[in-house]
């Protein structure tokens, strides 16, 4: 396909390289930063454009790689006629797009995406379009470029992008105040590199409700208290322990005893 991207950040650059290795052609990049589309278009062979008025006609996408609050101020100043649209947004409804152009949809990357990486993780996508032929064309093109691709609403992407925070940014959250809790404490949080690694390769073996480990698993509530008494003046970490020991002594236990 011929592709414009508009957009230069994360998740344009990473879409850009993915997209150019598997044979696509970009055509053009647009960013707000002239210089930051200049480095992503050399890197994929594209032309620098200024102007949505310069978009090549020969494009067969417009991919709007942009934040979610910028997708309706780009959308308001396009008019694409019948040029398929797409934002990659995990919570803008497809609406978004709607006056922009007759042909337009959703490509979500279900996907942790820095531009900084080295190499191009497996990204799943969320596809959607506003007609069935739409749908088609842009399911056949992320399954040309991922194999992990599945039809989604506005209501289940929303509801996906809520699971991928808590399982992702949630998860992050926790590993860095871990990673302060051992610096504050002398201790090296390297050591805990290896648990995380194998907690989350075992999730591709089972589900993560038998595989939960760990004292409030077990419900061993004096294990519990002897933790909350090490991290008695660190209230933001106290906290954090309380709820989510509380919300697994529920889960599997159908009982809290620590408040």
């Amino acid at each position: 396909m011929n592709i414009v991207f508009l957009g230069s950040g994360n998740t344009a650059t990473i879409m850009a390289r993915l997209m150019y290795q598997q044979g696509h052609r970009i055509l053009q990049v647009w960013s707000r930063s002239v210089a930051h589309a200049g480095i992503l278009a050399m890197e994929v062979e594209a032309e620098v454009i200024e102007s949505f008025s310069q978009i090549n006609p020969a494009a067969d996408i417009c991919i709007m790689a942009v934040s979610d609050a910028a997708v309706p101020v780009i959308a308001s100043q396009l008019s694409l006629r019948k040029k398929i649209l797409v934002h990659t947004a995990g919570s803008v409804s497809i609406d978004a797009l709607k006056h922009s152009s007759l042909n337009y949809g959703v490509l979500y990357p279900l996907q942790s995406l820095r531009k900084e990486l080295s190499f191009i993780p497996e990204i799943p996508f969320l596809v959607d379009g506003n007609s069935d032929d739409v749908k088609i064309v842009l399911t056949d093109f992320a399954k040309s470029i991922s194999s992990h691709v599945t039809l989604a609403t506005d209501e289940q992407r929303l509801k996906m992008h809520v699971a991928a925070v808590v399982a992702n940014n949630f998860t992050n959250h926790l590993y860095a105040m871990a990673e302060a809790f051992c610096s504050k404490h002398q201790l090296p949080f390297e050591l805990l590199h290896p648990l995380i690694i194998e907690t989350a390769s075992r999730l591709k073996q089972g589900n993560a409700l038998d595989l939960q480990t760990g004292p409030a698993r077990r419900a061993d509530i004096e294990t519990i208290q002897a933790h909350l008494e090490i991290v008695k003046d660190e209230p933001e970490l106290k906290n954090l322990y309380l709820t989510i020991s509380e919300s697994i002594l529920k889960m599997y236990h159908k009982k809290s005893e620590l408040r």
